[in-house]
């Protein structure tokens, strides 16, 4: 049995390019949509509307793609643990590429009238119900190929495409920002969403050549997968669901911030230049990367728990100092601050999913991880920058109702996570 399951575990780097380049492709995707609703969306698709209208209306269509995201973990993950985890993923990648190509071909509101914001909305839920399978299974592919004291670390190659695909959605913006705005509003800002075509097609040819996972091909061999994994998560597991939401909460609450609303409040409130937010963020992915592998790896070593809530309470912390280093001016300053941001939220963020994984049975896991983590991202990432917005206006311009928010989020994390066992020894 041990040499079966030694023939059937892909190697290290067949599992980074499944798990990892998959992610990364996810997280690029979603990220230019972020990136794109800060900058030009809301002068594209609301024109009518004030500029910081504007932005808070492309925010709200921002939203609505992590609203869906609970759907689709419930869909994905409900045949994830019935019929198998990578089928899924490949499903889950061909919709986030097709729907994201299909922004990039849209007409604006200048061309259609209404229709513009409406069909950016049909496809902003398409790719929100196709996100909603992504985490759990690449994170599965990962975890149940694993080696016994190493699924941490394993788990790393799903969280670090986070960072990857941040680097590449912002150094996209970043580049197409080069042109005079008349060609950035008028074709520059498609290029990042076709750009990505390539890269969601590298990432299916390498799910494709991988095989199933040994934990789940044992589960179907002995006929123990469930028939309605979420009736019986939401049956026997309800307080682990809710306590991984709010786990996911506040560190959603916290990057969304970080990645998405800072570039609009950055440089519309402070009057940062728009490259220096974005090259900031760039270089925080990379410090995030950089962390994720160091955290992930030594929670085999210490335990999950002791560094995930190192990570919590830093995010709880953080707002603060982040604020108060934008709203410097210093365009140094500036991109200290997000540096500092992303890796001190590595600590969280990086051991995550494996933490999930490890917290629920492997017939019932996918929609378990699924679903908890997916509640969580809408509550705190898709809402947070709509929040901030609010916050902004009601302060006055002000960032220190922004940074309560964050730090509150972060308190959430923190006690969710006391109210969770250990996991690393099962």
């Amino acid at each position: 049995m041990a040499d079966t399951a030694q023939r059937e575990r892909p190697s290290f780097g067949r599992l980074a390019v499944a798990s990892g380049v998959g992610s990364s492709l996810e997280l690029y995707d979603f990220l230019i949509y972020g990136t794109a609703s800060a900058l030009v969306f809301g002068r594209l698709f609301f024109p009518q509307s004030e500029p910081w209208t504007g932005t808070l209306l492309a925010f709200s269509t921002f939203a609505v793609g992590f609203l869906l995201r609970p759907i689709g973990s419930i869909i994905f993950g409900h045949f994830g643990d019935r019929i198998g985890r990578r089928r899924m993923l490949v499903i889950s990648l061909s919709l986030m590429g097709v729907s994201t190509a299909l922004m990039g071909l849209l007409p604006t509101y200048a061309a259609v009238g209404l229709a513009a914001p409406l069909l950016l909305l049909a496809l902003r839920m398409v790719h929100g119900l196709s996100v909603g399978g992504e985490a759990a299974g690449a994170t599965l592919l990962a975890v149940e190929h694993a080696p016994e004291g190493r699924r941490g670390l394993y788990g790393s190659l799903v969280t670090i495409g986070s960072p990857l695909g941040s680097f590449l959605a912002n150094g996209a913006f970043a580049l197409v920002l080069l042109l005079p705005d008349a060609e950035l509003y008028d074709w520059g800002w498609r290029i990042p969403f076709l750009a990505g075509i390539a890269v969601v097609l590298v990432g299916l040819y390498a799910r494709r050549n991988i095989a199933e996972t040994p934990e789940f091909e044992r589960l179907a061999k002995a006929k123990r997968t469930e028939r309605a994994p979420l009736v019986t998560v939401l049956r026997e597991h309800k307080r682990l669901v809710l306590l991984t939401a709010g786990v996911n909460l506040g560190f959603n609450a916290f990057i969304f911030i970080v990645v998405a609303f800072l570039l609009s409040y950055g440089s519309q409130v402070v009057g940062l230049d728009r490259s220096t937010l974005l090259y900031g963020t760039m270089a925080g992915s990379v410090v995030q990367a950089a962390g994720i592998i160091y955290f992930c790896h030594l929670t085999d070593r210490i335990g999950r728990k002791p560094v995930l809530i190192a990570g919590a309470v830093f995010c709880t912390l953080w707002g603060f100092p982040l604020f108060a280093l934008v709203d410097s001016a210093s365009p140094a300053l500036a991109v200290l601050g997000i540096m500092l941001a992303f890796g001190g939220s590595a600590a969280i963020f990086g051991p995550m999913l494996a933490y999930f994984a490890e917290l629920f049975g492997p017939e019932l896991r996918y929609t378990g991880v699924g679903f908890g983590y997916q509640i969580g991202a809408v509550l705190g990432g898709g809402l947070s920058p709509l929040i901030a917005n609010t916050l902004v206006t009601a302060a006055g311009g002000g960032s220190w109702l922004v940074a309560t928010y964050m730090s509150v989020a972060g308190l959430i994390s923190l006690l969710c996570l006391l109210g969770l066992p250990e996991t690393v020894r099962r």
